[in-house]
Parts: C-alpha cells; sequence; structure tokens
C-alpha cells in the first residue's frame, strides 16, 4: 500500500484541475497537492493515479511520490469558501496526496527541448494508459530541477468507467495528433522496444496492490478488492505488447 499520513490544515485550492485540488500539510510536515473522493469523477480518478502514476514510475518515469491522506471533515469547517467546505465534508477518509515540487514550472514546448527518445518514451506511456489530457491545450508536464515530471493521470484508462464494454474500449487506436511531445519526433519504436517487456503480469500486481481497498469496494460485477486489480492489469498486460501500432497521429511513429 502507500504510505499513509493525515492531513492537518489545508492551505489553499488549486484552482488550475478542474476536481478543485488543493494544497495541504500532513502530520509528518510534508506539503502535498490532495485530490478528494468528494470530486469529479470521485475514486475512480484517485485509482487512475495510482495505477499509473507507480507504473510509470517502475518503467523510470519521474513523477511526484503518492501518499494516502486521511482526512477529517472538520478541517473543512473554517473555510470561508463554500465550494471547498462542501469538498472537505464530502471527502472524509482516505484521499491522495502527491509531493508538492515547489517551485516547479508547467511545461512549455517553445521552451523546453525534449530529446525525442524521451519523448517517444512519454508518448508510448500515454498510448498504453489511454491518456487523453497530455495535449498541448494541457500538457500535465512539470520541469522541475530541470527535468520533466509526469502529473495529472485521472483522465486514463478511460475503460474503467464501463467495465462490461473495457475490451472492446482498451482494443482502440490512440490518437497522439494533438500530443504535446508529438512535435518532438517521438521514437515510439525504440520506447516500445525498451518498455513493453518490462510490463509483466507480476509488475502489474505490484502496481495495483497499491490502491486502497476503500477505493475498490462496492464495484458492481465484482466481488473483491482483487477482482477488480486484476480488472486493471488486464487491459494494460494486453496493450503493452502492440499498442505502438496503434498510435495515430505521429508520422513515423511505428
Amino acid at each position: 500500500m502507500l504510505r499513509e499520513v493525515t492531513a492537518t490544515r489545508y492551505i489553499t485550492p488549486l484552482r488550475e484541475g478542474g476536481s478543485l485540488p488543493g494544497l495541504v500539510e500532513a502530520d509528518d510536515r510534508g506539503t502535498y497537492v490532495m485530490k478528494f473522493t468528494g470530486a469529479g469523477q470521485g475514486r475512480k480518478t484517485l485509482v487512475a493515479e495510482v495505477v499509473c502514476g507507480e507504473l510509470a514510475r517502475r518503467l523510470g518515469f519521474r513523477v511526484p511520490r503518492l501518499v494516502t491522506i486521511g482526512l477529517d471533515p472538520v478541517l473543512g469547517l473554517g473555510e470561508p469558501d463554500p465550494e471547498v467546505q462542501e469538498l472537505l465534508k464530502s471527502s472524509g477518509g482516505t484521499n491522495l496526496g502527491m509531493d508538492f515540487l515547489s517551485g516547479a514550472l508547467g511545461f512549455d514546448p517553445l521552451a523546453f527541448e525534449v530529446s525525442p527518445e524521451e519523448a517517444g518514451r512519454i508518448v508510448w506511456f500515454d498510448a498504453l494508459v489511454n491518456n487523453v489530457d497530455r495535449s498541448w491545450r494541457n500538457p500535465n508536464l512539470l520541469v522541475w530541477q530541470g527535468d520533466l515530471w509526469l502529473i495529472d493521470h485521472g483522465a486514463t484508462m478511460i475503460w474503467h468507467h464501463n467495465w462490461p464494454g473495457a475490451e472492446a474500449s482498451a482494443a482502440r487506436p490512440y490518437d497522439a495528433s494533438e500530443h504535446v511531445l508529438a512535435s518532438f519526433a517521438p521514437d515510439v519504436a525504440a520506447a516500445a522496444a525498451a518498455l513493453a517487456p518490462l510490463v509483466t503480469a507480476e509488475l502489474l500486481a505490484e502496481v495495483t496492490a497499491k490502491i486502497p481497498d476503500v477505493w475498490l469496494s462496492d464495484e458492481p460485477g465484482f466481488d473483491t478488492p482483487d477482482d477488480l486489480r486484476r480488472a486493471y492489469a488486464r487491459p494494460l498486460a494486453a496493450r503493452a505488447a502492440v499498442v505502438h501500432d496503434r498510435i495515430q497521429g505521429i508520422e513515423g511513429s511505428k
């Protein structure tokens, strides 16, 4: 499981995100970007963050460290913003936090050069998890200490919103024509050769084991949290070997 901390102070909302994440302090003296079970798509967004963030980390990408954050709804009583107060009140229990990268800058493709190798690895990974939210409009990349960091994976694995149609959904092509790194001649073939063999059943079991049981309970069609964990792993295992052939919109990506 992820390391557990408890929120001690809500600092401020981060209004760049549609789900209204917030900056919080925790009992380990750390500062985290917190995402709430009471926001947007709720716990499924947090599950996607864990699966994709932990998988990316194991494949060698830079992603902020993830933790679970316990939240007492009382923390929201003093918030003057009614929207924030309601969000905190509806998100008691286990939420998600990621290390706050102080001083990080949003990625600008006109100001930061990315090698074809690194661009290919990121495009391949986004195709694997079907990330529809890494476009030039909303890169979800940070530059911190001179390196690219991947953030915000809540809009991935769209098939988990409709499990009966998951297999068909996961088999669809990935359109990378508006990917923020499309202009950097991403070497997707080299990325596939290096990364696809690493996406093993053992690795996916390790990654999905990080999802808290409370976010997997009461899912229609699944008897236990482990049944649902295996459902998350299956499409990723199937896509890993072939997804490079399904990437559209980037010349020479095969």
